[in-house]
């Protein structure tokens, strides 16, 4: 990683936010899922390493859910289980 690349968890990107996906790491997320168990729906779901995404859309309430484009599938998600996906 170069000093102009900066990370940041997914649920922390606004509207219009597209990047790579570096990792996904569920420790210490407030999540009402077990960290192995949220890391494994994302796997499952396409937040893979090496993937690109892009915040589509926030909700209107508070900005939760979001909508995320994970190469060229759409996903749904809250904020909180979307900060387990760090992005660059």
């Amino acid at each position: 990683m170069n000093s102009t690349t900066r990370e940041t968890r997914l649920g922390s990107a606004k509207r219009g936010y597209a990047g790579v996906i570096r990792q996904v790491a569920a420790d210490g997320v407030n999540s009402s899922l077990p960290p192995l168990e949220l890391e494994s729906r994302l796997l499952e779901l396409g937040f893979v390493e090496g993937a690109r995404v892009e915040v589509l859309h926030e909700g209107i309430v508070g900005g939760d859910p979001i909508a995320v484009r994970i190469d060229n599938v759409t996903v749904a998600m809250r904020r909180r289980e979307a900060m387990a996906i760090i992005v660059v």
